[in-house]
């Protein structure tokens, strides 16, 4: 295993690769020396703000220049940072005293001492001494440099302080699957208070390959522009994307949806990168017609990444083989149960009573609560989530998730929940831009599905929303899945109104 945090704290990189970014203010490129050399003029600045080692730092902010350098910085000081999701958590004295943290940097406005403001930091930055020498720090397996937090389908998220070797673990890993190089960039846009978004990074750093770093907002834009050759993306973002290359080939031929992928992508794809939700069959397929590789794979924020599909070793409809330092059982249960050589952690940091318990087991195993089964050659299949059965009055457990996935075949279906849990039938939620004037098609759609599916697993109901499912507006984690209480929560009486009837 490489030590990766080491490298990237004490390191030099070379001038000859770029990071761009799209941000505050259009897009910025700046070889891999001078993001190198701001982040050790942001370890001073930390410094004589009072920061040192072991000290926390809260970062509350949308993807920009300025948080990656608070990240490195603290990597060459071995001060933590406490990554925060922006528009969830309101940077506030409360949330600085709650996670023991000296100083909360974010773009929102504040008068609370202990919050700095991320638009002057670059000024700041450039009025500090040049060629700062910094004294070099050896990280540890066990020591930890940032929290990160669940993205909370239910409930108040839990902290997870992450530990070196897991991350360094992952990474390693990883290059030994898909082999970064100096031709990659490496294409990603979500947020990073999300710790993997970081990892890509990490490797641009110590590997040597160029990278692109967006927000959502302007991914599709930047993507056109960038010609990358990996893209790391969520299967929401893919689905719009494959949307877009549909239309802008006008036909199933397939070498116009080939042609349509390259003036989408550009002409450098090596593969496509999706995880952290359930990627449809359909959406794999058509990126395949498309000549372009997608890997599908698996992990949580308990885990870091688990399996992994890659060149050589890739079963679609699977989330792949354990990587290098993880291996995967399940459970009397069913349920997949994680273990790792090097742990994220053995416990959260922050979360309620019982939580931790409910998770990482006394062998320092992790149960995470999805189904799976593993195949004859050793490659996950997940099942669904064990809180996603929905049980019936009858007594009926029904695995849901591969409802919603037919649901969402449909064209009119932007997304779905299943519910009835504690009713005599199955009714769905579904978000359809055009609302009530999708009604006959969805309709027709369920009708369609129900003539082949078994009696527990028929649609009785459904309610058609025109709100889309949001991380704005609460309904979606940050990850891009739907929060099933939420969205039950959000829209009860209608649903149960729409149950007293039937299709």
């Amino acid at each position: 295993m490489e030590q990766i945090i080491n490298r990237v704290a004490n390191g030099r990189p070379s001038a000859a690769k770029s990071i761009a970014i799209y941000g505050p203010g259009g897009r910025t490129v700046l070889p891999l020396s001078e993001l190198d050399r701001l982040a050790r003029k942001m370890a001073v600045h930390l410094q004589r703000l009072g920061i040192s080692a072991g000290d926390r730092i809260g970062i509350v902010a949308r993807n920009r220049l300025e948080w990656l350098l608070l990240d490195l910085a603290a990597l060459k000081l071995k001060a933590v940072t406490a990554a925060f999701e922006a528009g969830k958590f309101p940077a506030t004295a409360a949330l600085a005293e709650r996670y023991g943290l000296r100083i909360i940097f974010s773009d929102e406005a504040s008068d609370a001492s202990c919050i700095q403001p991320m638009d002057n930091l670059l000024a700041t930055l450039e009025a500090l001494p040049e060629d700062i020498d910094l004294p070099p720090v050896a990280f540890a397996p066990d020591d930890v440099t940032t929290i990160k937090f669940t993205s909370g389908s239910t409930g108040e998220p839990k902290g997870l302080a992450a530990t070196v070797g897991s991350i360094d673990s992952s990474i390693t890993a990883t290059q030994a699957l898909f082999n970064h190089a100096p031709e990659d960039k490496l294409f990603i846009f979500l947020p990073l208070s999300l710790l993997q978004q970081r990892y890509w990074v990490y490797s641009a750093l110590v590997y040597g390959h160029d990278v692109v770093l967006s927000t959502y907002e302007l991914a599709y834009y930047a993507l056109s522009r960038e010609a990358p050759t990996v893209v790391m993306g969520v299967p929401a973002f893919f689905e719009t994307l494959r949307k877009a290359i549909a239309a802008r080939a006008g036909s199933d031929d397939p070498p116009a949806l080939r042609r349509a992928a390259i003036d989408t992508m550009g002409a450098r794809i090596r593969y496509l990168w999706t995880g952290s939700a359930p990627a449809s069959p359909d959406m794999l397929r058509f990126f395949e017609g498309c000549g372009t590789p997608i890997f599908e794979g698996y992990g949580m924020n308990e885990t870091c990444i688990v399996t992994k599909n890659a060149p050589g070793a890739h079963r679609r409809g699977s989330v792949g083989k354990p990587i290098d330092g993880k291996r995967v059982s399940i459970d009397e249960e069913g349920i997949v149960v994680v273990h790792s050589t090097f742990p994220v952690n053995t416990s959260y940091l922050f979360c309620a009573p019982g939580d931790s318990e409910r998770i990482f087991q006394p062998d320092g195993s992790v149960r995470t609560g999805d189904l799976g089964r593993i195949d004859e050659d050793g490659f996950l299949y997940i099942l669904g989530r064990a809180d996603d059965i929905v049980v019936l009055t009858n007594g009926r457990n029904v695995l849901v998730r591969t409802i919603e996935e037919k649901l969402r075949t449909c064209p009119e279906v932007e997304n779905c929940i299943v519910v009835g849990s504690g009713e005599d039938r199955l009714s769905a939620i579904l978000c359809a831009p055009h609302g009530e004037a999708a009604r006959d098609a969805i309709k027709r759609h369920i009708a369609d599905l129900n003539d082949t599916s078994r009696p527990d697993e028929r649609i009785g109901a459904f309610l058609i929303v025109d709100e889309p499912f949001s991380i704005e507006n609460g309904l979606l984690t940050s990850q891009y899945k739907p929060k099933r209480r939420a969205i039950q929560a959000r829209f009860a009486n209608e649903i149960t109104q729409a149950s007293r009837g039937a299709i």
